[in-house]
C-alpha cells in the first residue's frame, strides 16, 4: 500500500467524504476505499477462515477487523508526515485513505532539502516502529490464536509499507528522500524533481515485472498479481505527473502577467456578434461596454463560436458574454508559482488581469499552459 505527500490541490474540490478530524487534520475517505476493503475482508478473511478453522461468516467479520485496524496503520504513517510538516511550518491540507493506501496533502512544498527529508522519513519511521511493535506481539501471543494471526499481519503489513514506501522514486516516500539528497548536491529542486520522477518510473517497471515473474512461477496469485500492478499503474501516473510538474515549475519565472494579458478590445451592449467578431483584431479579448464606455461583461469564446455563422448578425453579444463579476481575476504583479495557484483555485478560460480596479488585459488559460508547457500540443482557443 502506498503512502506519501502531495502538493495542494483546488480548495473546493474534495478528495473524498470527511470522516473526521485528528490532532486537528482533516480525514477524508475516498470512494475507491471501498474496493480495498471488499478485497481484504475476502482475502484475509478466507485465508485466518482455514487458519483457524473457522466458519465462513466469522471469518469474513475477521478479515473486516483486520481491515479497520490496517487503515489505522495507514492513517498512522500519514500523520507522521502531517505532524512532522506542521512541526516545521508546513500547512496540513488534509489526509486521504484511497484504495493504495493513503496520501497527506500539504500547503506548500518543504523549504528546504533537510525539511523534506523528515517529512519524507517520518511515514515510514512510524509504519517500522508499528511493524516492530506487531513482531513484539506476535512473539508474546499464543500461537494458533486469533490474537497471534492479527499480531502477525499487521506486523508483516507494515513492515511491507514502510520498506516499499522507501523504494527511492517519487510519488513514495524514499522518491522524497532521493529528492532531497539531489536537492542537496544540486541545489536545484526542479531537477531533484525529474530525477526522483524517472526513478519512480522505474520502480514501477520493476515493481511490475517482479510481481509478474513471482505469479508465473506459482509464488503470488492471480489477485495479488492484479492489485500488484494497478499499484505499479498507479505509480507510473504519480511519477509522470511529478516530472510534468518539476517542468512547469522550472518556467515559473517566464511568468509575465503585463505580457501574457490580451489587450481589451470593447464594442457597445447590443452590437451584433458578427459585426463585434469584425471590429475585433486577433489577438485581443472581445468585451461589451455600457453607455458610458465602461466594460460590463467580457466575450467566452467557446460560447460566441458555438453560434452558427448565419444567425451571429441576429444574435446580440451581450447574449455570448459573462458579467465581469463572475469573471475570475489577477493581480498584474503575481508571479509564476502564485498564478499557477490561483488558476488552481479558481479554474477558467479567462481571467481579468488587473492593476488596482483598472482591467489591464485578459489571460486566456490557453496562453498560459503554452508557456509554460511548450512542447505540448494545445487546443486552439
Amino acid at each position: 500500500m502506498e503512502g506519501n505527500s502531495r502538493p495542494r490541490r483546488r480548495p473546493d474540490r474534495r478528495p473524498g467524504l470527511t470522516v473526521g478530524r485528528v490532532f486537528g487534520v482533516p480525514v477524508y475517505l475516498n470512494p475507491s476505499m471501498l474496493l480495498l476493503v471488499a478485497l481484504v475482508t475476502v482475502m484475509y478473511g478466507e485465508f485466518v477462515r482455514h487458519q483457524l478453522a473457522l466458519s465462513q461468516l466469522t471469518g469474513y467479520l475477521v478479515g473486516l477487523v483486520f481491515v479497520v485496524l490496517l487503515l489505522g496503520s495507514v492513517l498512522l504513517h500519514e500523520l507522521g508526515h502531517a505532524l512532522t510538516a506542521r512541526r516545521y511550518g508546513i500547512g496540513v491540507r488534509g489526509i486521504t485513505l484511497e484504495l493504495l493506501g493513503g496520501y497527506t496533502e500539504m500547503e506548500r512544498d518543504a523549504p528546504t532539502p533537510r525539511v523534506d527529508l523528515l517529512v519524507s522519513l517520518a511515514g515510514p519511521a512510524v509504519s517500522l516502529v508499528l511493524g516492530l511493535v506487531g513482531v513484539a506481539a506476535t512473539l508474546a501471543l499464543p500461537d494458533g490464536t486469533l490474537a497471534n494471526q492479527f499480531a502477525f499481519q499487521l506486523a508483516a503489513s507494515n513492515v511491507l509499507v514502510g520498506i516499499f514506501n522507501m523504494l527511492p522514486g517519487l510519488p513514495l516516500d524514499g522518491g522524497r528522500a532521493l529528492r532531497a539528497g539531489v536537492w542537496a548536491v544540486t541545489r536545484d529542486r526542479h531537477l531533484a524533481t525529474e530525477v526522483a520522477g524517472w526513478f519512480g518510473r522505474a520502480v514501477a517497471i520493476g515493481t511490475a515485472v517482479i510481481f509478474t515473474l513471482l505469479t508465473w512461477l506459482g509464488g503470488l496469485p492471480w489477485l495479488g498479481l492484479a492489485l500488484v500492478l494497478l499499484v505499479a499503474f498507479t505509480l507510473w501516473q504519480g511519477a509522470g505527473q511529478t516530472i510534468r510538474a518539476a517542468r512547469i515549475s522550472r518556467r515559473f519565472p517566464l511568468v509575465d502577467l503585463a505580457r501574457l494579458a490580451r489587450p481589451v478590445f470593447s464594442v457597445p451592449s447590443g452590437t451584433p456578434l458578427s459585426e463585434a467578431q469584425r471590429r475585433g483584431t486577433p489577438g485581443t479579448a472581445l468585451a461589451v461596454a455600457d453607455s458610458s464606455g465602461r466594460l460590463v461583461a467580457l466575450v467566452d469564446r467557446t460560447a460566441a463560436a458555438a453560434v452558427p455563422a448565419e444567425r451571429r448578425p441576429w444574435v446580440p453579444v451581450d447574449a455570448v458574454a459573462r458579467d465581469l463579476a463572475g469573471v475570475p481575476s489577477l493581480a498584474v504583479g503575481l508571479g509564476g508559482e502564485q498564478v499557477v495557484h490561483e488558476v488552481q483555485a479558481h479554474p477558467g478560460a479567462q481571467y481579468l488581469v488587473t492593476s488596482g480596479e483598472d482591467v489591464v488585459g485578459v489571460l486566456h488559460i490557453a496562453d498560459l499552459a503554452q508557456l509554460l508547457e511548450p512542447k505540448r500540443k494545445m487546443k486552439v482557443q
